[in-house]
């Protein structure tokens, strides 16, 4: 307990001033994807109120949040980060007992106030309780990747359960990923691939038939235009009618006349292609690039390990969210019901990613040191 007070009572625990050391390039992509995310909210529901008003709201919490762990020191979450990732795993054991159904999917835990996805809270709580035992078991042997692998397992196995692939495939890939990065051996990841591979047409029975109708859609959409095939079509005549120039603000008529589905959500990709056309995806794309390869660039000035790991997690994680997005609304991958981070409506989603980035803030704070002593 004396370790834990030492931390509280540490007259430097709030580190305000460091927040001077973080380049304004990065506040000024985040608000430039904000901005893009508040213009097509607002032709989405043709107006500020329906979404866009709600929506600025959770960017000034997502920037609250992002400020208030990026001032805390690393070492904080590196102490208690198995603790959030225990209580993370019983809100997702709630959630899978007395969880909200919304949309044939049981994946929001209802506090009273308001609602939570607790999926998106243990992604960040996996993260950081990987990078912790990562850091801590430099020299990983299989029989330390049992602990690691259970980390990922149990969570994994319930937001299937939900039943959230999406998610689940975020919290497989982002962990492979970290599990890469501290150096377990290629021949780990071709037994899973090999394993994988072989047990698919098993899984296969396994699957609900709602995820059966979303393989079979993204193999040919035309087999039920009309049914499970609708979305992905009209996702790609928007897409395709945008040109290069695109229709112009308000003017696609795939969102105005509501062909267009869930195009504040999952597919508001379609609808900036379709009324800023080529131009405008370009020039989201070039945001998160850029926003990508500043936290690269973060990573590669770390020494710390736990820090690294931190914020490749993180990146991995937003890239993987980005490119998820939109190979699904184009056509690419199977619907799988991945926002386009900070710019698709929604509340936990964006509040968690910006708090994400409030950790890889506060891991860059302590980059040029090798240990937290």
């Amino acid at each position: 307990m004396g370790f834990y007070k030492k931390i509280i009572s540490n007259t430097r625990f709030f580190r305000i001033r460091q927040l001077s050391d973080i380049p304004k390039a990065f506040f000024v992509i985040l608000l430039a994807i904000m901005a893009v995310s508040l213009i097509l909210l607002y032709s989405a529901g043709g107006g500020f109120s329906q979404w866009c008003e709600k929506q600025l709201i959770r960017f000034i919490v997502g920037f609250l949040a992002m400020f208030t762990l990026a001032v805390i020191p690393i070492r904080f979450w590196y102490t208690f980060s198995y603790i959030l990732y225990a209580v993370s795993l019983l809100c997702l054991l709630a959630t899978s007992l007395i969880g909200v159904i919304g949309l044939g999917a049981q994946r929001w835990l209802n506090l009273g106030f308001f609602q939570i996805q607790p999926s998106e809270f243990m992604r960040i709580a996996l993260i950081i309780s990987l990078a912790r035992y990562l850091s801590d078991n430099p020299n990983l042997c299989l029989k330390k990747l049992i602990i690691p692998t259970v980390l990922v397992a149990l969570p994994t196995a319930l937001t299937i359960m939900q039943p959230d692939l999406g998610t689940a495939m975020l919290l497989l890939i982002g962990s492979g990923g970290l599990f890469f990065l501290a150096g377990v051996s290629i021949k780990f990841f071709l037994s899973l691939l090999s394993l994988f591979c072989s047990s698919l047409p098993f899984l296969w029975f396994f699957l609900h038939d709602y995820q059966k109708n979303r393989i079979l859609m993204f193999l040919d959409p035309q087999r039920d235009p009309l049914g499970a095939g609708y979305h992905i079509i009209q996702s790609k005549i928007a897409i395709g009618s945008g040109g290069f120039w695109g229709k112009g603000f308000l003017q696609g008529t795939q969102s105005t006349l509501n062909f267009l589905p869930e195009k504040q959500t999952d597919f508001i990709f379609t609808l900036l292609s379709e009324e800023f056309g080529f131009l405008g995806i370009i020039f989201l794309i070039v945001l998160y690039c850029s926003l990508i390869l500043l936290n690269i660039s973060f990573f590669y000035q770390t020494k710390n390990l736990f820090n690294r790991l931190v914020i490749a997690g993180f990146t991995l994680s937003f890239t993987l969210y980005v490119t998820i997005n939109i190979a699904m609304v184009v056509g690419f991958l199977p619907v799988v019901g991945i926002p386009l981070p900070l710019v698709s409506y929604g509340g936990t989603s964006l509040v968690t990613i910006m708090a994400s980035f409030g950790m890889i803030l506060s891991a860059t704070f302590q980059r040029t040191k090798a240990s937290f002593e």
